[in-house]
């Protein structure tokens, strides 16, 4: 991964960058509107995305695909394919939740190879090049085992971690941030047993098999990234123990209705 390696500090530097754009919407106030399937989108989404798809291919040429962005279908001819969401955990945004996080991820061939989640609140920056680790703010991380659950607030309202009864289960905010987290150690297991977006999980899914830990979808199953329908069956990660233990659970309780919409 030299090529990747040699610049990744430039591209920590737009990451960088655009959290800081987010966090001159939030400090000037915060105007909510909402999207075609009902999820609440702001002006510091938009600005992040513009400043991250004019920066990043000038680094390393590849394709796009992006929340805010619309779809192009040529970047499935792409060997390599930014895969971005350039505020993830909007709701945390929105309500002052410091949980949310710029996600940048680099595909190659349907598989992560770089990624990079940034808490722009907070300043703790996550990093991993495939085969060479993962890193909190310039320090080697690992996965820990626990039973410590991070789950989705709205999933935990749902009732979808009511069957967890033997795990202390964790609210936390953005996808991307959770899985950072577990990749740091500060949770045993992560999951969402309902459809993820591919810009949603795709950065953390490297920092977690960086970080010595295991990651499918909710079953079990290998994780593509770059489809033409860019949506996973859910997503489950933790450290192997931890892992393990909840992929036998979700066998038992099944997926969550929410999966319906890839039936």
């Amino acid at each position: 991964m030299t090529d990747i390696s040699s610049h990744t500090s430039d591209i920590l530097g737009v990451v960088r960058e655009a959290g800081a754009r987010i966090e001159a919407v939030r400090r000037t106030g915060i105007a909510v509107d909402t999207k075609a399937d009902d999820s609440p989108v702001t002006r510091a989404d938009r600005e992040a995305d513009t400043l991250l798809r004019e920066a990043l291919p000038r680094i390393l040429p590849a394709g796009w695909l992006s929340e805010e962005t619309k779809d192009d279908e040529a970047r499935l001819d792409e060997r390599r394919v930014w895969i971005v969401d350039p505020l993830d955990g909007t709701k945390e945004f929105v309500a002052g939740v410091p949980e949310y996080a710029v996600a940048v991820a680099l595909v190659e061939k349907g598989e992560p190879i770089l990624g990079m989640i940034h808490n722009p609140v907070t300043g703790d920056e996550f990093w991993a090049v495939r085969g060479e680790g993962a890193y909190r703010n310039g320090s080697a991380i690992r996965v820990g085992e626990s039973d410590v659950m991070l789950a989705s607030r709205s999933e935990v309202k749902r009732g979808e971690f009511e069957p967890f009864t033997d795990w202390t289960v964790r609210a936390t905010g953005s996808i991307a941030y959770k899985l950072a987290l577990i990749a740091a150690g500060e949770g045993g297991a992560t999951i969402s047993r309902g459809p993820k977006h591919e810009w949603d999980v795709c950065a953390g899914t490297i920092l977690v098999a960086e970080a010595g830990g295991r990651v499918a979808d909710a079953f079990g199953g290998p994780l593509r990234f770059n489809q033409a329908f860019p949506k996973v069956r859910g997503i489950l990660a933790g450290a192997p123990a931890a892992y393990e233990r909840c992929l036998a659970l979700v066998r038992e309780i099944g997926a969550s209705d929410r999966m319906q919409e890839l039936a």
